[in-house]
């Protein structure tokens, strides 16, 4: 039986994968502190192999690097968790795969990885489409687990208003 949060984000992926097909678009998503959430939020509906291409949970630094571009020096200066940073792995991903929009997320779900002016909960997301990138930096409360469910349910919001902008 489905929680009602998992039913939420089923339906919003739904949502999402009904504009998809509406434009003719694939979707790849960059994840981090998801560690493959959203991928598996989407992939949990029926039929979405007609518009998710791929999903990257890039959880280190280096893999960020290897597999997404996101300069080195950039994570340096602004850390990993940070709008730059979520910013340059949505490019990177859609960068890397046949996508024509993409989404991404790092963040610090907790309980522990808080540093100056990044408390547990902070959480970056990225959206590309052509050249256009927008990104948002939010801080949420609760657990590991309630941090990375309400990240999911964000980003995937968040994709339906930036696709309405394109």
């Amino acid at each position: 039986m489905e929680t009602t949060a998992e039913l939420e984000l089923r339906e919003l992926a739904e949502q999402v994968g009904e504009m998809l097909k509406q434009k003719r678009w694939l979707l790849a998503t960059a994840e981090s502190i998801t560690g493959g959430g959203i991928s598996q939020a989407i992939t949990d509906v029926a039929g979405s192999s007609e518009w998710f291409d791929c999903g990257f949970v890039t959880y280190s630094n280096s893999s960020k690097t290897e597999f997404l571009d996101v300069p080195a020096a950039l994570i340096a200066q602004f850390g990993a968790v940070s709008e730059e940073v979520a910013g340059e792995m949505a490019k990177g991903a859609l960068a890397n795969t046949d996508s024509h929009v993409t989404l991404s997320t790092t963040g610090i779900a907790g309980p522990t990885g808080a540093v100056p002016g990044k408390p547990v909960g902070t959480v970056c997301f990225g959206w590309a489409y052509g050249t256009s990138v927008c990104t948002e930096r939010l801080v949420f409360s609760g657990d590991r687990h309630t941090v990375r469910m309400q990240t999911t349910e964000h980003a995937l919001k968040g994709l339906l208003k930036f696709i309405e902008k394109m």
